[in-house]
């Protein structure tokens, strides 16, 4: 089991003074790294439809950029390449693992694992993220730089390569096997492969007002919410046409605050909104016929469920007493009684029986859960 060593500072420090404030490298995170993946089976994973992968590659000393699914990588030669591929730990159950020693930080936050592997040369170019990540480094060696904060100019150096003038480095080093980068939003860094060379990077995401207000947005009209008319009974007399006089405006301000001010409709756009998957899951399809209510609780009873790579599944406090629980962008209710199981299933990636057990006195719950799992959501490890 892989397992996160700090040794120079706390997980407390750490959220204190690094967490969205500063960059800092760790080394040896992880001791004794060994590669969760093959560069091959990377490589096989950016050759079927359902993954996100691209190559990025300069030619001609211009950037390029190929969105995947690729046939062969023969043709990029041996320099200066570097094949990206997202959310791996949707696909690959060891990759999966490295999710978990980052759990002081909820996964509503996570993104994806992404995983890179690159050629000597090889680098996607000086870039800003707009999201926190690990970068760990896996084999091989790679040459990071990272700016300070600040503002930076952007621009494409291709239509699918946003790129960042040069900068001043306060972080100029090599990463091993084993060291970690940690990079908050908004600062400026760039890669460069010194051999062949595995990044894992471990991505949370940093939503905008703007993203989550059109979400926002969306959810309300998807579920035919928040319909209600701006009303304004008893005005007075209006003596300037063109005016949105300060009262007006108040009015106004206060017919959309009521929207925000509406804890349980937020903490289920909440709920929803985070538990969306951006990218396809591998979704652990049954070989045989659908299992029946009966079967799977029999099957529970000998072997645990487990949540296949990536599935987001989260309850909101303003509305776990009423046993909801979001999972995929759906809202599911389960009842006050059955609270503690809905936690257990969010917060846990393996079910036992023993852990369960109460929630399958609900036959909603454990008619859902049997859907789940023929659905692929869970699954039984063999």
């Amino acid at each position: 089991m892989l397992k996160l060593d700090l040794a120079d500072f706390s997980l407390e420090h750490f959220m204190a003074h690094y967490w969205q404030q500063k960059p800092v490298v760790i080394r040896q995170g992880f001791k004794l790294w060994e590669d969760l993946i093959s560069p091959n089976e990377l490589a096989g994973l950016a050759c079927e439809e359902e993954v996100v992968s691209r190559m990025v590659y300069k030619q001609d000393d211009q950037w390029q950029a190929e969105f995947g699914p690729f046939e062969s990588f023969e043709r990029f030669g041996d320099s200066g390449w570097t094949l990206v591929v997202q959310a791996v730990n949707h696909w690959s159950p060891e990759v999966a693992e490295l999710v978990k020693p980052f759990a002081f930080i909820p996964k509503w936050r996570l993104d994806d694992v992404m995983i890179s592997y690159a050629v000597p040369g090889g680098g996607v170019g000086p870039h800003i993220d707009l999201y926190d990540v690990f970068i760990c480094q896996g084999s091989g060696r790679r040459h990071w730089r990272v700016g300070d904060v600040g503002n930076h100019r952007q621009f494409a150096a291709h239509a699918a390569l946003l790129h960042t003038d040069p900068f001043e480095p306060i972080i100029d080093t090599e990463l091993l096997p084993g060291d970690i980068l940690y990079i908050p939003p908004g600062f400026p860094h760039d890669g460069v492969t010194l051999e062949e060379s595995m990044s894992f990077s471990v991505g949370f995401r940093a939503k905008s007002a703007c993203d989550m207000l059109s979400g926002l947005a969306d959810y309300l009209i998807d579920k035919d919410l928040a319909q209600h008319l701006l009303a304004d009974p008893h005005r007075p007399i209006h003596t300037h046409q063109g005016q949105i006089n300060s009262a007006d405006f108040a009015r106004i301000k206060a017919h959309l605050q009521s929207i925000l001010d509406n804890d349980a409709r937020l903490a289920d756009f909440a709920g929803s909104y985070f538990s969306k998957n951006k990218c396809a899951l591998d979704l652990q399809t049954l070989d045989d016929e659908p299992l029946t209510v009966a079967e799977l609780t029999k099957l529970l009873k000998r072997q645990p469920l487990v949540r296949t790579g990536g599935l987001r599944c989260f309850y909101v406090d303003e509305t776990v007493a009423q046993g909801v629980c979001y999972v995929d962008g759906e809202r599911y209710v389960f009842g006050p009684e059955f609270k503690d199981a809905v936690i257990t299933l969010c917060d846990n990636d393996e079910l036992s029986f023993a852990a369960i057990k109460g929630g399958l006195q609900n036959p909603d719950l454990v008619r859902q859960l049997t859907e789940w799992v023929n659905g692929g959501f869970w699954y039984f490890r063999d």
